[in-house]
């Protein structure tokens, strides 16, 4: 019997895949294979609890689905569900299975506890993952059933979220059904002239065409009302008279928070609406009571009870439509705790990981996955948050006036940027603009005595969510001179942010530059295309490519006032002149300034005069094809691997 016990035993912990023996109520460890001890090195598991051993677990669901089982007797499966568990080493590991959790019975059928088993698949799914966004036949499918709802629902919702001193918000929308139908659910934050944000969740009765055609007549009443400063109470009546007319928009629910991120104060009504949840940055929730409302078109005319109430520093305020509570098989009671509990899990980082993630955008992006990858849902489903935070301070740089200086102001730009919310398309343009306009104080404002005076730069974030940036010198104004190739700083500045104002005084410069910060909201569509983030701190690199035929290089790094030169006369170089032709790759340009725009028009010309070919390209997407466009420098794009532009025949295209 002993050898026979043996046999299954050697056998077992040979298994290609993971197996967990859990014991009794709370769920001990009774034995795992050897796949289970290569998954989780280093940690003591045999006689630990469940919940001990995989602590990183815990906001992840896996625990909880072990728990109901020993309790319900009923068996959990599922597939393709993520997990990650943390390495010895700190790193992340992140891993897809197949997996059935079944009750363990005793002799007498009494449930002992629980056996868990999961197949690995994560190369599976990765692999499908990569297939599905580099096959150019599925993208054009998918593109051709998507084309219209993705078009209106990009008009009818935000392009942009406001980021905001004091307030951070994110959102996130899901279709009922992305491949046919549009949705009647919007969200929207309004930033009001006394320095509140509204917030706006509401939910259109039914789908399709007609449904979002009503949300975005009914979105653009309450935006106008709520911009323009009218209470709670006067823009929901306006809505209201409209939904009256309207009969696609009648019994519209909808949820409306004004918070005021300065002290923390909200007003709110829940017009038919779920209640909004609250989460301390500790993790406690409350739901906020309903104000007992009607939806639109229905009741009495002017009927929308306001509620008050108060967030602390990190306290976040979800707003939601019920497609998130109404999913299959979860009966509302139990709906409101899974949504309370994973949006907690969510926004203090124990669910998955996530760290460079506001707590607004986990709670809208992973409470999405985690609760809807378990039951699907029939409905729409649209999460808006906002999370009081301390402000940042305001960035303040005192320069030396010198060309070397460029490049240290450039990254602490981008880290105070990224600090209050700005996107990587937002931390371009103003890394451009700023750039601009400290070239040119530094060039003309002390008349050629580079590194005898300073310029001053002072960033900051206002309540109405533009940043607004102001660049001192101290030295004396002189009128730009009339030339070819420089002196479209200024010009190039102006094309890039909301408004641009220079004032030239008796004792210097004052320059100041205005511009809109967005987020956009999370949603099922693809990336726009627009320029990457920025990499930084690198120095300028010019190689050869080989076994291209013509002579080619390719370019690296920042061209900037610092760098161009150097640019212009490496080309100059290698075409003697602009007497051979040349391809230049410029994709890898990092940070492509005024001076490098000049540089490479210099060239251009010399090419022109000397009847030689300058191929200028740049993959399409890329910081330098974005400039290049920007300032109409001919050049070619380079298609991304896989994309062809449509109705050409190669995977290039002239601009």
């Amino acid at each position: 019997m002993g050898d026979e016990q043996d046999v299954v035993t050697s056998a077992a912990e040979q298994m290609p895949f993971i197996v967990i023996l859990c014991e009794g109520p709370d769920l001990r460890l009774a034995w795992i294979n050897d796949a289970t001890r290569a998954l989780i090195p280093d940690r003591d598991a045999v006689g630990r609890t469940l919940a001990e051993v995989f602590a990183d677990l815990s906001g992840q669901q896996w625990i909880d689905m072990y728990s109901t089982v020993y309790r319900t007797g009923e068996a959990i499966a599922g597939a393709e569900w993520r997990a990650h568990l943390t390495n010895p080493d700190g790193s992340i590991h992140e891993i897809y299975s197949n997996f059935s959790i079944s009750p363990w019975r005793d002799a007498r059928g009494e449930i002992r506890g629980v056996i868990g088993a999961g197949f690995d698949v994560t190369e599976i799914v990765t692999a499908r993952i990569t297939a599905e966004r580099e096959t150019a036949q599925l993208q054009e499918r998918y593109e051709q059933t998507r084309d219209v709802v993705t078009a209106l629902q990009r008009e009818l919702l935000p392009r942009g979220l406001p980021v905001l001193p004091g307030l951070q918000v994110a959102a996130t929308y899901l279709l009922a059904d992305t491949h046919r139908s549009a949705g009647g659910d919007w969200f929207d934050a309004v930033v009001r002239p006394d320095g509140t944000v509204a917030l706006v969740v509401g939910d259109v009765v039914g789908h399709g065409v007609t449904a979002s055609g009503a949300m975005g007549q009914l979105r653009a009443v309450l935006q106008d009302r709520l911009d323009s400063g009218a209470d709670l109470v006067e823009a929901l009546t306006a809505a209201d008279r409209f939904a009256r007319r309207l009969p696609a928009a009648r019994a519209t629910t909808v949820c409306v928070a004004v918070l005021d991120p300065a002290d923390g104060s909200l007003e709110y009504c829940t017009a038919g609406h779920p209640p909004p949840l609250v989460v301390s940055d500790t993790g406690g929730t409350r739901y906020l009571r309903s104000t007992g409302g009607g939806p639109l078109g229905t009741g009495d005319v002017g009927e929308f009870p306001v509620r008050s109430d108060r967030l602390e520093v990190g306290d976040l305020l979800l707003l939601y439509s019920d497609g998130i509570l109404e999913r299959p098989g979860r009966d509302p009671a139990a709906s409101i705790e899974d949504l309370a509990r994973v949006a907690a899990s969510a926004a203090t980082g124990r669910a998955l990981h996530a760290p460079d993630a506001t707590a607004a955008d986990r709670v809208c992006t992973q409470t999405v996955e985690l609760l809807v990858r378990a039951t699907g849902h029939d409905d729409d489903i649209t999460l808006l948050a906002a999370q009081r935070v301390t402000p940042s301070a305001d960035l303040d740089l005192v320069l030396p006036a010198e060309l070397t200086s460029l490049r240290a102001s450039r990254i602490a730009l981008a880290d105070w940027l990224a600090g209050v919310g700005a996107t990587d398309d937002d931390i371009f343009v103003l890394q451009h603009a700023l750039g601009e306009l400290t070239t040119n104080a530094i060039e003309h404002a002390f008349g050629g005595e580079l590194g005898h005076a300073a310029v001053e730069v002072c960033v900051t974030l206002t309540p109405e969510g533009q940043i607004s940036a102001r660049v001192t010198d101290h030295g004396t104004w002189r009128e730009p001179a009339r030339q070819t190739l420089r002196g479209r700083g200024l010009a190039l500045t102006a094309q890039l942010v909301t408004r641009l104002t220079v004032v030239p005084g008796e004792h210097g410069t004052v320059a100041t530059v205005l511009h809109t910060l967005t987020r956009p909201a999370r949603t099922p569509e693809l990336t726009d295309g627009r320029p990457p983030h920025i990499a930084l701190g690198e120095p300028l690199r010019l190689e050869d490519v080989p076994g291209s035929g013509d002579a080619a290089v390719r370019v690296e790094g920042p061209v900037d006032a610092t760098t161009a030169a150097h640019l212009q006369q490496d080309l100059l170089q290698r075409t003697r002149g602009g007497h051979l032709p040349l391809s230049v790759d410029l994709t890898g340009v990092t940070h492509l300034a005024s001076a490098g725009v000049a540089a490479l028009h210099y060239v251009a010309d010399r090419h022109r005069r000397e009847g030689t070919e300058l191929d200028l390209h740049a993959r399409r997407g890329s910081v330098a094809q974005h400039v290049l466009e920007l300032v109409a420098l001919p050049h070619r794009v380079d298609q991304a691997a896989g994309h062809t532009v449509p109705g050409a025949g190669s995977a290039a295209e002239i601009k």
